[in-house]
């Protein structure tokens, strides 16, 4: 048992604003390592289409779960709790405080609260669900949850769009109502927390998430992409970045499109980040441009 004392220090954020900068310098400071916590670069495979980070940009800092597993075993958000809880374990016998970082709220969620067990999810459901939210909003979605599971609507901020969807996602799969399936009592973990997520000015964001996009077409995106076609069943592929090349290369719209496409699904991407991090409630927000004095005590 790790003593209580270690302290798991988590940087979450929206893509694009910066997040790996922030780690570096903050593991820096604090002598210690980074564990990723992107659901996609995981995997050797992906390397463009999922922003992975350069030996330069890493400056020499420790970073786990980068390059670490293939595309042919996918990782599910169970499988990462297991394993990144053992790596844990083994890190703060060296260190007493280890920076995890990512994007993928779900992910980060399995480390910190343990994950219900919860019946596999449904990549065609969901993607109806949210196009039904984007052409009709909120209150249908939050109808139909009342009407499957009236005793989670009653208890659930029925405003969090991302746990409606997913609490309607359960109930249809499984033909249970979600709140059977979730756990009573969350478990208990070996370490405290410190929870920050980064935030930019929107059109900051925004303008930084295109030309991030620009860049990795110049860097050969769809080259990657049309390399990945084997693979492009898995769901790391369906995810924006992947999805987009994917209709491109089958002919569905111009080159043009593309780029719009993907420059727009990455920002809708980034504000669903941001949605589903400020409904969490524990994150303290700063900039990612902020001074790291007195922000930790080494």
């Amino acid at each position: 048992m790790v003593h209580s004392t270690k302290t798991l220090i988590v940087i979450a954020g929206p893509t694009g604003v910066g997040k790996t900068a922030f780690c570096v310098r903050l593991a820096r400071r604090l002598h210690t390592v980074v564990v990723s916590a992107d659901s996609r670069q995981f995997y050797r495979e992906l390397s463009i289409g999922t922003a992975k980070p350069t030996p330069e940009e890493l400056d020499g800092i420790p970073h786990y779960f980068i390059d670490s597993h293939s595309i042919d075993a996918p990782i599910s958000a169970g499988q990462y709790e297991r394993e990144a809880l053992a790596l844990l374990d083994e890190l703060f016998q060296t260190y007493d405080k280890v920076i995890m970082t990512g994007g993928t709220g779900l992910y980060i969620n399995a480390v910190l609260h343990g994950l219900d067990d919860m019946p596999v999810g449904d990549d065609a459901l969901r993607e109806r669900l949210q196009r039904q939210f984007e052409a009709e909003g909120i209150t249908p979605l939050q109808n139909e949850l009342q009407r499957l599971d009236p005793d989670y609507a009653t208890l659930a901020d029925l405003n969090n769009t991302q746990r409606v969807m997913r609490a309607l996602e359960v109930s249809l799969v499984s033909g249970r109502p979600y709140s059977s399936f979730r756990r009573r009592q969350l478990p208990e973990r070996p370490f405290q927390t410190v929870l920050i997520a980064l935030e930019r000015p929107r059109d900051e964001l925004y303008a930084r998430i295109d030309q991030r996009m620009d860049q990795m077409l110049a860097a050969g995106l769809v080259d990657e992409v049309r390399g990945l076609t084997a693979y492009r069943h898995t769901p790391a592929l369906k995810t924006v970045g992947y999805k987009e090349v994917f209709g491109y290369l089958d002919g569905d719209y111009d080159y043009a499109t593309m780029v719009d496409l993907l420059k727009r699904n990455s920002r809708r991407y980034a504000k669903r980040q941001l949605t589903w991090f400020r409904h969490q409630n524990d994150f303290r927000w700063i900039s990612p441009d902020d001074e790291l004095e007195g922000m930790y005590n080494e």
